[in-house]
């Protein structure tokens, strides 16, 4: 799906404080099939701009349209895959995948979905399970099975491996490149993980400090699958582009709390 960012800005006000300038003059164009990464230092807005291209925030003023269509309110053509998997412990693990789908389809067809997208996923032996007897990378899995099952046309993922450890990590990146591989689905990708981002994306957007603005939209020119060393000097020049965005970040958490 085409998605399209225009002059997003987004303003929190603070309890007896200035009101908190979080995102400033956002503008990007994703087209169909891309797979996008959001990229920057702590509280850059990265999580904040993905909530609002998924309808569950506003901006301050601006706009986000998918298929030329105004993002108001969530809606079924867009899913989202959140940090933590956020699974219903009473349900197993086909229930938790067909959950949202219990009005759109009858229960053959949700058995079948769950099948598919569980399958995908390598998770096919698990499905009468609970989210408990399972490991965070697992849950991790029956949240994307979930967010595939939706069959929206746009993906949304807020850093969706950040809490799992390295290696499970790096298996989940390639489940992740497979699935996009195969569905071609648009993906908007956020990350601190300069690595990860280049492994995965078509384009890499940096962001700045707070108020987060776009300081770098570059394409990642590599075939796939992508290897360290065609990945290094990728690396060392992004974090090059961040080195001085994260020094800000430390020197304005150090005058606050000097200040306070």
């Amino acid at each position: 799906m085409y998605l399209d960012i225009n002059n997003i800005s987004k303003s929190f006000q603070r309890k007896d404080e200035e009101p908190l300038q979080a995102l400033e003059n956002i503008n990007m164009e994703i087209n169909e099939g891309e797979f996008i990464s959001l990229l920057g230092p702590s509280g850059c807005g990265k999580s904040t701009l993905l909530s609002m291209i998924a309808g569950l925030s506003k901006p301050s003023s601006g706009s986000v349209y998918l298929e030329n269509e105004k993002v108001t309110k969530p809606g079924p053509d867009k899913s989202m895959v959140f940090q933590e998997p956020a699974l219903f412990p009473w349900m197993p693990v086909k229930e938790n995948v067909t959950f949202p789908l219990r009005k759109k389809m009858g229960k053959q067809k949700q058995d079948q979905a769950a099948a598919d997208y569980l399958k995908m996923v390598h998770l096919s032996q698990f499905a009468e399970n609970y989210p408990h007897e399972l490991s965070g990378g697992m849950q991790q899995r029956v949240a994307i099975a979930r967010a595939l099952a939706m069959d929206s046309g746009l993906l949304l993922m807020d850093e969706p491996f950040g809490a799992l450890d390295e290696q499970t990590r790096q298996v989940l990146q390639d489940e992740v490149e497979n699935i996009w591989m195969n569905t071609q689905k648009t993906i908007v990708f956020v990350t601190h993980s300069i690595r990860e981002a280049i492994k995965l994306s078509d384009r890499v957007i940096i962001m700045s400090a707070r108020p987060g603005t776009i300081i770098s939209d570059f394409k990642v020119d590599l075939e796939r699958p992508r290897q360290k060393q065609g990945m290094a000097a990728l690396e060392e020049n992004v974090m090059a582009i961040l080195k001085t965005e994260i020094e800000n970040v430390m020197e304005e958490e150090l005058q606050y709390a000097r200040s306070h």
